[in-house]
């Protein structure tokens, strides 16, 4: 049957020392005083003081001192009086209490270099414990999995409480489960009697006395198996896998009950954080296992995408050329908003994909010198009909800067804000792109005459899909240009002047800084 450990066992009786002692006293005094003087039975009486020094308390042994110099004297007396005193009588007397207080105060002394050894003794134990301890903590200390964890558990439990074995598993219907490890003595490993070893519970149904703690143990360790076998439990987290707590069985400790029960509440704590730590792995596996998931929907959307679209381009625009005859007027401006809008849809089949490359942390180009003003002039060459077609200056003042970094992604930011202007510009317009050099930087600076951005959206204007402007689209293209900013070591930033115009500024330094993962927005 079970039964609770006590947390300290009973200290050898001082009733029973004392009880000796006296009645010795006793005997001696009755004896001293019935004998004659000569005998000198009195320095016998120093033997009850001796015999304190095997348990009684101080205040025992100094009653006994006084009690025995009391006796001494008592006895000369009655024996002087029976028998007469002579000289030899009195220096007998005087020698017996002489004895006695010698006797006594190196009783009082032994008894305090025992104390003082038994504290060392207890202040040894307790270090050697607590550094115990610590080796308990650091051995199951760092980013275990909860398999690991158990098994160190085991290890360093059964080093501590220098236990035959430790095993430790998980219970599920009475029954030790994975995770499940357990550790044994070298000495019981050698001892050449296997048949006296209890073989490995995995797998196998418990007894009740094993599964079932005591009224009143509460958290604390218990015994089973007529005390042979300690037991203690190990909540797990909720989330564990298979659930239920871990059952510790430590077979036959050398440390008290009290130690086991501390060793034991040290690892609850670190199991914890165990379990939290393969919560967070399998999460990030999840996320991670997601995140390509979606990455890869995005490659294969973007890919599909662009197939079709550029088919439809190329037959709206041979329809244009006259390959299918003269066609109306309407019917000619119905294709060409087809064509604006298949161009829309490409843009963001790419954005789509420039941002899946980014997001995936894909190898980028390695950087090289890049002349920013032939990149900005490049650009705006593109987007020179498109402004015209919609009535807007475009008015560059570009300087000759050279910048380290990736051409394809410098462009694609180049285009962003430039593009950006020439679509949130009002008919008649101008959009100025100014591009110059401020000590090791460059700043390109792109303004329109637009309705701007509201104070509430340009806290988020460069985040993903965080549109601000009029007929705002996706917002990929500012996050991919502040992306690409960052991984060249710049920043990218949104002002509005007086007159209400926005203005936005790529600012970047002129060499690359030495290669660090871009910012997670």
């Amino acid at each position: 049957m079970n039964s609770a450990l006590p947390v300290r066992f009973a200290v050898p009786g001082e009733r029973t020392a004392a009880a000796l002692a006296w009645t010795l006293l006793g005997l001696i005094t009755a004896a001293d005083i019935l004998t004659p003087a000569q005998w000198v039975l009195g320095t016998l009486l120093s033997a009850p003081v001796a015999l304190a020094a095997l348990g009684a308390s101080q205040r025992t042994t100094l009653a006994l001192l006084a009690c025995s110099v009391g006796a001494n004297l008592l006895a000369g007396v009655l024996n002087a009086g029976r028998d007469g005193i002579t000289t030899f009588d009195a220096v007998n007397r005087t020698v017996s209490i002489l004895t006695v207080l010698l006797v006594g105060l190196l009783t009082l002394r032994a008894r305090e270099a025992n104390a003082r050894a038994a504290r060392l003794a207890e202040e040894e134990r307790r270090l050697t414990f607590e550094r115990s301890l610590r080796a308990l903590v650091e051995s199951v200390s760092g980013p275990l999995g909860e398999a690991e964890f158990v098994t160190r558990a085991a290890a360093a439990l059964q080093t501590l409480t220098g236990a035959r074995s430790v095993e430790i598993g998980a219970v599920d219907r009475a029954m030790l489960r994975e995770p499940y490890t357990r550790s044994i003595s070298t000495a019981a490993e050698t001892e050449g009697k296997p048949h006296k070893q209890q073989p490995p519970r995995l797998n196998t149904r418990l007894p009740l006395e094993v599964l079932t703690r005591p009224p009143g143990v509460g958290s604390e360790v218990w015994a089973a198996n007529g005390g042979d076998l300690v037991l203690a439990r190990l909540s797990r987290r909720p989330a564990a896998e298979g659930g239920g707590d871990l059952l510790v069985l430590i077979e036959r400790p050398t440390a008290p009950p009290g130690e086991i029960a501390q060793a034991v509440g040290t690892l609850q704590p670190l199991l914890d954080r165990t379990g939290l730590l393969d919560e967070l792995r399998l999460q990030r596996a999840q996320l991670t296992e997601r995140g390509e998931v979606l990455r890869d929907l995005v490659y294969a959307f973007s890919h599909d995408l662009r197939t079709p679209l550029m088919a439809n381009a190329m037959s709206m625009e041979t329809a244009l050329r006259g390959a299918y005859g003269p066609l109306p007027d309407a019917y000619r401006a119905t294709l060409h908003n087809g064509l604006e809008a298949n161009a829309t849809l490409l843009a963001l089949a790419d954005q789509l994909l420039a941002v899946a490359k980014v997001e995936g942390g894909e190898p980028e180009d390695p950087p090289s010198d890049v002349n920013l003003r032939d990149v900005t002039v490049g650009v705006l060459s593109q987007l020179q009909a498109r402004a015209e077609a919609r009535s807007i200056t475009l008015e560059p003042h570009l300087s000759g800067v050279r910048v380290q970094g990736r051409p394809h992604d410098l462009r694609r930011a180049v285009q962003n804000l430039i593009d950006n202007a020439v679509k949130f510009s009002p008919p008649g317009g101008t959009v100025r792109v100014t591009l110059s050099v401020d000590a090791d930087e460059a700043i390109l600076t792109v303004q329109d005459d637009g309705p701007g951005v509201s104070a509430s959206r340009i806290p988020t204007l460069f985040q993903r899909f965080r549109g601000g402007g009029a007929g705002s689209g996706t917002g990929l293209g500012l996050y991919l240009t502040r992306r690409i900013a960052q991984a060249h070591g710049g920043n990218v930033t949104y002002a509005r002047t007086a007159r209400a115009q926005s203005t936005f500024s790529l600012i970047l330094p002129r060499e690359l800084p030495p290669t660090t993962p871009p910012e997670r927005p």
